[in-house]
């Protein structure tokens, strides 16, 4: 704060961090951490009739609202930036029982943004568990013969949600063939053929992918394989 120019009006009494010592006009008291300027000159909160009002910090927008809210009285507090050339609003000073009826009232809105967030997390889990049978139904369509707990444990897999895997794809969402397909070949890439044992050796990726390209091609046909037989069987 460079002199004691009045800051701008913003509605309501305006205090101020001063940046130097200053000493109030009236009772001398100070040096002052918060001040009044009256008439060019500073004053203390309690010569201002303000010093029974508590400082909330900036930071916490809807408490700040409702602490205003809840004071008959009110002020808002400013300090100087002398690098950008302007005063800055540093909180505010509202009614120590405002304050505490603001607080029970956020704490209030926090309860019920828990509970709400209890209620869509169990909302997701349906919708999740949901989505994975539909992946591993289409899983077994596509491949008859694949295990049904397998087809599951694929399934979830690749579904989580927020992981950033196939099925959480838009193309995986809609269940389109080349996602499933997908999702199976890398489930038989790591459990049934030695493709993370390769990628631990030192053989670098496409190479490892190509050496056991045979055996997953295997898998897959004898899913399908096994499928057609098993309903030529039953007809």
């Amino acid at each position: 704060m460079t002199g004691l120019a009045t800051p701008p009006a913003r509605g309501g009494p305006l205090v101020v961090q001063p940046l130097r010592r200053r000493h109030c006009a009236e009772c001398r008291g100070g040096p002052l951490p918060l001040l009044v300027v009256e008439g060019g000159a500073p004053r203390c909160l309690d010569c201002a009739d303000l010093g029974h009002l508590v400082f909330l910090p900036r930071g916490d927008t809807a408490l700040t609202r409702r602490s205003r809210e809840e004071s008959a009285l009110s002020a808002v507090v400013v300090r100087f930036n002398r690098r950008k050339g302007r005063y800055e609003r540093q909180g505010v000073l509202v009614e120590e029982e405002g304050l505490a009826r603001a607080e029970e009232r956020c704490l209030a809105d926090a309860e019920a943004r828990r509970r709400r967030r209890v209620r869509d997390a169990r909302r997701r889990a349906v919708e999740d568990v949901r989505f994975a049978e539909a992946f591993a139904a289409e899983i077994r369509r596509l491949f008859p013969g694949c295990p049904d707990e397998r087809a599951r444990t694929i399934a979830s897999h690749a579904s989580v949600r927020g992981s950033g895997r196939v099925g959480r794809s838009a193309a995986g969402r809609a269940l389109s063939e080349g996602a499933v397909v997908s999702a199976v070949v890398a489930s038989v890439r790591h459990v049934d053929t030695p493709y993370d044992t390769l990628l631990m050796s030192g053989v670098a990726r496409h190479e490892a992918r190509r050496r056991i390209s045979g055996r997953v091609e295997a898998v897959l046909r004898g899913w399908r394989d096994l499928g057609t037989v098993l309903r030529e069987g039953a007809g």
